[in-house]
């Protein structure tokens, strides 16, 4: 663990970073659900959204997702390992002048307030439930094809004259959101319900260096379950590393994403996919 938090320190320092301020901070979708889940201090998560407005907003952005010279708070190794300010105070309170962010001479219940407050955008981005699934077509069309097209990188696996033809036309608003967003999710309608309908594939290398390939039946810890392309069935036991297990998740990069979408992202894609009928 200490070895992880200094390669974490060491990443952050990297970056350049400034705090100091002027535009309102925004909250998740569903700020409620986002601290609650974060089981952060209502009352200081409030308080460190305006301190955060007022002192770092400025070159990190007002939802803390980073602006010109300064990085991506949300998505930062040093908040995500951090534990009660232990890795995110120091930085706050000392500064880093050397990579252009000043002491700021705040009090120790202002730095707190910050890091309860981080700590939620952390938990509302990497937890989607936090995301308020109403009036789901109140994006921009326009905008979402862009994403489409350009940052999300969904046109590189999928087209709207091909797999995604009369997409629309097939689910309802909410039920469409989900079929992109949380492809796994039990909102999602005839979503997987089983480790065998999830599509993840494994190939299982002995010691011996055989191979054995299939659909995952079953996988923790202890034992690897899966059928082959001859519909056999094979079950190893896992010490540590061995055997070697790979598995494959054909949608993976919708998992990889969910972290960096942005509430308008997902307003704008999903009206954008309500076009496709």
């Amino acid at each position: 663990m200490m070895m992880r938090r200094k390669c974490v320190l060491a990443l952050l320092a990297a970056g350049a970073i400034c705090l100091y301020a002027q535009e309102p901070a925004a909250t998740p979708a569903n700020p409620a659900a986002a601290v609650a889940g974060s089981k952060e201090d209502p009352a200081a998560v409030a308080r460190g959204g305006k301190a955060f407005a007022t002192y770092c907003a400025g070159c990190h952005g007002a939802t803390a997702r980073g602006g010109p010279g300064a990085p991506d708070l949300v998505r930062s190794l040093l908040v995500l390992d951090d534990e009660k300010g232990i890795l995110i105070a120091p930085v706050i309170r000392d500064g880093r002048p050397d990579k252009g962010m000043p002491k700021l001479n705040l009090t120790e219940p202002q730095i707190a307030d910050i890091v309860a407050w981080l700590h939620v955008q952390t938990y509302a981005a990497g937890h989607r439930t936090t995301y308020e699934f109403k009036d789901v077509l109140s994006g921009d069309p326009a905008k979402g094809k862009a994403y489409f097209n350009g940052a999300g990188g969904c046109s590189s696996c999928h087209s709207p004259t091909g797999d995604l033809a009369g997409f629309a036309g097939k689910h309802d608003p909410i039920s469409l959101q989900s079929q992109w967003l949380l492809p796994r999710s039990p909102r999602r309608r005839g979503g997987a319900k089983d480790s065998a309908s999830t599509g993840l594939t494994a190939t299982v290398t002995l010691p011996s260096g055989e191979t054995v390939s299939g659909k995952i039946e079953h996988i923790d810890d202890f034992t690897v379950s899966l059928r082959d392309s001859h519909n056999q069935y094979h079950s190893f036991t896992r010490n540590g590393d061995t055997p070697k297990v790979e598995v494959r998740d054909p949608i993976q990069a919708h998992t990889d994403l969910l972290r960096k979408y942005t509430d308008a992202d997902i307003h704008n894609v999903t009206a954008y996919l309500a076009t496709l009928k």
